[in-house]
């Protein structure tokens, strides 16, 4: 159109394609309204389209763009300033290190320039000495950062090189992070907190070394303050690194070749931490007498076979971990300077790199290991690194998804009148495994449920929640139907599979052998109503899919008969002689003369236990009907409407058996399916956001409001639509005046 100011696409065909279930990154610090949350959800699905969020195409996080700002600094001869993370307060944290601490008083913030000379990005190679614990509790995000160290091609995927305080200098650096399912690109100042001259948080053990400590810093900036990374899982962060998945052992449930898929592992480029768990919360990070420290993270670096001269037996099992304060070590057998090393040849300790130094790095048996630690942690880039010796391509599909509460947050099984409406996401397992274990048959996979952006809400007084997953065979009669499966399905069918248990934690993640077939997976809450968005991958050896099972939009547009002469019920006639004592001689009423109609007429019905429409649903209907476009509704087009409303009125009264007045938000799916329109899982969670009240029940005015609107966006869609293909094109003009009169 001639003038128009943009055009925008719609379509009702494909995944995802009304509303994205991705917040715009560039927005992620700012506070949204529902309205502003799916549009920019709609231009997040855009830019996803496009490639962004790829490795080789980041995300740029806040909209910065890292070389147009460092151009501009070096253009005006001036150093970056983040605005969006300034050196101050807010960026320290919110609580123990917010406006109230005495920790923050004597901070200061400065550059590296201001604290050292000749200060370096990387001394002679990123190693895991370069990372070393300061005054904040994230030593499980330092045992990751030393990890990385171990894979160049992983380390530089995170920190890009070139980067340097001398050529091209311009106060600003940058650093990338696998997040939620797409890669970002974080902008940082070089504005770093010190006390006395020295780095409060991450530092090298060379004083001019400055890339931990702004690695931290932009990783910090990702979650909103740098007390955001207090506490937490070493696997948050390794898979932050890489876009891996992460599975755990329990040392006391670890399988028998547990040594042969640590080596394995660490040969595939893996990332590998360890803890030894704390009974007593107090006493966390708290050293033992055999040097190690309790409720603390640590990376495993290496694990190796030596044959000392003197053993009887052939090989001994090692292990080499790394404590990322950069001190306190393990002082038992195969420690830095115990007696073990004398017997080993120098060769053997070429090989182990064996080096008696106060670095936080040590050596030691393998039994040792088992029967000092709890726990460990392996983020494999690919999930076949630990049980087959042939490199596989996995297959990775990624689903991303929403609680909404109300609506789709049902809970676990425990709960089985809300649990069917959690999202569903069908699994097609095709082909089985090629070697199978212990001739077992099947399909190998792992599924990975993660909760987003629990860490970055955290100063909002926001939890993890307590999450997991169950698996449900399909029957094959209903292969291929894409349909929600409903609340009997669930009464009747037990699960096939499911996680361990519902855990608080960011990720939940199992494998699984199944046979080949289709399966349903349920990620749920523990409880019911809780309300946030997640990430489901899937990740399997031979050639299966699984995605989110979507209703095709649709809608019959049943329109009711208009009754005869003859046939016109005692009902009929009131409102009949109700309208012409209301319209006049003009046979045409307004909105707020259609109210006064409605409402005579709905009073009747005592069961409704309504107050009677309001202005603005009235408004909508003469929208819906309005053929003539004069704003007023004829007989014959109340008639219609009339004949409408009651179809809608005994749908209603299906579900509100208990003749409350409202009926249940997790039954409106059922409802607005009954009344003609199938919507996906994103236009349930819009309606139940939109109509339902705070105890999430629907009245009967918000019940017909929201079936109006649903028939006159579908009827304006269908009139554009005109090719059939589900897609439609507007201009801005046309656009309004679609929303604005709906």
């Amino acid at each position: 159109m001639p003038g128009s100011l943009g055009l925008y696409d719609f379509s009702t065909s494909g995944k995802s394609q009304f509303f994205p279930k991705k917040k715009v990154s560039r927005d992620d610090e700012m506070p949204y309204t529902p309205s502003g949350f799916f549009c920019d959800r709609l231009i997040r699905e855009r830019e996803r389209r496009d490639g962004e969020g790829s490795l080789n195409k980041p995300l740029r996080f806040n909209g910065q763009d890292f070389n147009s700002l460092r151009q501009e600094c070096l253009q005006r001869k001036s150093l970056f300033e983040d605005d969006s993370f300034p050196a101050t307060v807010e960026s320290l944290g919110f609580k123990e290190l917010g406006h109230k601490s005495n920790k923050v008083k004597n901070i200061v913030w400065k550059r590296p320039k201001e604290i050292c000379e000749n200060p370096q990005f990387i001394v002679g190679g990123a190693s895991r000495t370069d990372i070393c614990q300061g005054d904040l509790g994230d030593c499980w995000l330092l045992a990751a950062i030393a990890c990385l160290t171990l894979n160049e091609k992983l380390l530089y995927r995170v920190v890009p090189q070139e980067q340097s305080f001398s050529e091209g200098y311009g106060g600003i650096f940058h650093f990338q992070f696998w997040r939620y399912g797409d890669w970002v690109d974080v902008v940082i100042d070089d504005r770093i907190p010190t006390f006395n001259n020295q780095l409060v948080f991450t530092k090298s053990a060379e004083r001019n070394e400055f890339w931990s400590a702004l690695l931290e810093k932009a990783y910090a900036k990702l979650h909103g303050s740098y007390e955001a990374l207090k506490g937490g899982n070493t696997t948050e962060a390794m898979e932050d690194f890489t876009g891996g998945v992460t599975e755990f052992y329990e040392m006391k449930e670890a399988p028998k070749e547990l040594y042969k898929i640590m080596k394995k592992a660490l040969e595939r480029g893996s990332l590998m931490g360890c803890s030894i768990d704390s009974l007593v919360p107090a006493r966390f990070e708290t050293r033992t007498v055999t040097g190690l420290v309790k409720g603390h993270a640590y990376s495993v670096t290496a694990v190796e076979e030596c044959k000392p001269s003197q053993h009887k037996e052939s090989k001994v099992r090692l292990v080499r971990l790394r404590n990322p304060w950069g001190q306190v070590e393990w002082n038992g057998p195969w420690s830095d300077n115990s007696k073990e090393w004398a017997t080993l040849s120098k060769s053997e300790k070429e090989k182990l790199q064996h080096q008696s130094a106060e670095d936080g790095e040590f050596w030691m048996s393998f039994e040792d290991f088992k029967k000092n630690y709890t726990k460990i942690e392996i983020c494999n880039l690919t999930p076949d690194a630990l049980e087959d010796d042939k490199i596989h391509k996995w297959t990775v599909s990624v689903n991303e998804g929403r609680w909404v509460r109300g609506c789709s947050a049902g809970g676990c099984r425990n709960y089985p009148d809300t649990f069917w409406t959690n999202p569903q996401y069908r699994l097609r397992l095709l082909e089985e495994d090629d070697d199978p274990e212990d001739n077992e048959v099947g399909c190998t996979f792992v599924v990975a449920l993660m909760q987003k952006n629990r860490r970055k809400e955290r100063k909002m007084g926001a939890n993890l929640f307590t999450i997991g997953f169950a698996i449900y065979e399909v029957p094959k009669e209903m292969h291929g139907n894409k349909q929600h499966m409903q609340k009997d399905f669930f009464l009747f069918n037990s699960s096939k599979a499911r996680c361990k248990s519902y855990i608080n934690l960011r990720e939940v993640t199992q494998r699984f052998r199944l046979s080949p077939g289709e399966y349903v997976i349920v990620p749920s809450t523990y409880e019911p109503h809780q309300e946030g968005e997640f990430i489901l991958r899937v990740f399997s050896e031979k050639r299966n899919t699984s995605e989110e099972i979507e209703n095709r939009i649709e809608a019959d547009h049943p329109v009711p008969a208009p009754a005869s002469a003859g046939e016109e019920s005692e009902e009929d006639q009131q409102f009949r002689t109700i309208f012409q004592e209301i319209a006049g001689d003009e046979m045409e009423i307004t909105a707020s003369e259609l109210k006064n109609v409605l409402n005579r007429v709905i009073t009747k019905h005592k069961e409704l236990n309504t107050e009677g429409f309001s202005l603005e649903s009235c408004r909508s209907m003469i929208a819906l009907m309005d053929m003539d476009g004069t704003g007023r509704l004829n007989l014959q087009e109340f008639r219609h409407l009339w004949n409408k409303i009651k179809q809608w009125q005994g749908i209603f009264q299906h579900y509100n058996a208990d003749q409350s007045g409202s009926i249940n938000s997790y039954e409106m799916r059922n409802a607005v399916n009954d009344a003609g329109f199938r919507l996906n899982n994103q236009l349930y969670d819009i309606i139940t956001m939109r109509y339902a009240n705070e105890s999430m029940n629907i009245d009967f005015d918000s019940f017909i409001s929201c079936l109006v609107r649903l028939e006159a966006m579908f009827r304006a869609f269908q009139a554009f639509d005109q090719d059939g293909d589900g897609t439609i094109r507007l201009s801005v003009l046309e656009w309004l005046q679609l929303t604005m009169y709906a």
